[in-house]
């Protein structure tokens, strides 16, 4: 059983989160709150699998609560929950490290996948932040290509990636098993300087790696 917090100082969010998880045999919901301090102060006191964190909240905001828990070393995974108004935001909770990114207004289905992939140890990126982070990032000025020291099939990998799919989806389209994908995304991770996929993901819109694929694989 999936033991999750939620805090949000939106009580109509918290509800429609806790229908959601509700449903689904695996989760059980141990918290909720309205501030970061709360989230913060059960988290140290409790047993928590996956934290859901509203980007902005009273007190302590979720980029706060995360920073706590980085900083602590707690056993957790943490879901930062945002609006596109909050853009400008994420970027600074991309650098702290939480293990997912999804908009409150996303999917039933999108959510629990959320929750069970970082439980499983793989970060998540909401596929509508993937092209928010685009948009806001494909007019600065082009920077140094850094995709030539990737082979072919690991640039494939981080184009997937950079799109928001999971390994899972990565492997179907390109008839690789999981575990395939999963040790390509590693090497490559390793070759670009980056911690996980999603940092991946970012550097790899912020280089343009689609035209580099078509420059490069497509001609």
């Amino acid at each position: 059983m999936i033991k999750i917090l939620i805090a949000d100082d939106h009580t109509l969010i918290r509800e429609g989160l806790e229908k959601i998880i509700g449903l689904e045999d695996n989760m059980k919901i141990e918290f909720k709150c309205r501030d970061g301090r709360e989230a913060l102060e059960y988290i140290f006191k409790n047993k928590i699998d996956v934290a859901l964190l509203d980007i902005n909240m009273p007190n302590l905001t979720g980029i706060d609560v995360l920073k706590n828990i980085k900083s602590k070393n707690i056993d957790i995974k943490t879901i930062i929950l945002t609006v596109e108004s909050d853009k400008n935001i994420l970027f600074e909770a991309i650098e702290v490290g939480a293990d997912g990114y999804i908009l409150k207004d996303s999917a039933s289905d999108e959510i629990v996948e959320a929750i069970n992939t970082v439980y499983g140890g793989e970060k998540y990126i909401d596929k509508s932040l993937v092209s928010l982070i685009f948009n806001r990032i494909k007019s600065k000025e082009e920077r140094t290509c850094i995709f030539d020291k990737l082979s072919k099939r690991e640039v494939e990998v981080l184009l997937y990636i950079s799109r928001g799919f999971s390994n899972k989806e990565i492997a179907e389209k390109l008839f690789l098993s999981e575990k395939t994908v999963k040790n390509y995304a590693t090497n490559l991770f390793l070759k670009i300087g980056v911690n996980d996929r999603v940092q991946a993901a970012l550097l790899a819109v912020q280089n343009n790696i689609e035209e580099y694929y078509k420059g490069k694989y497509e001609q």
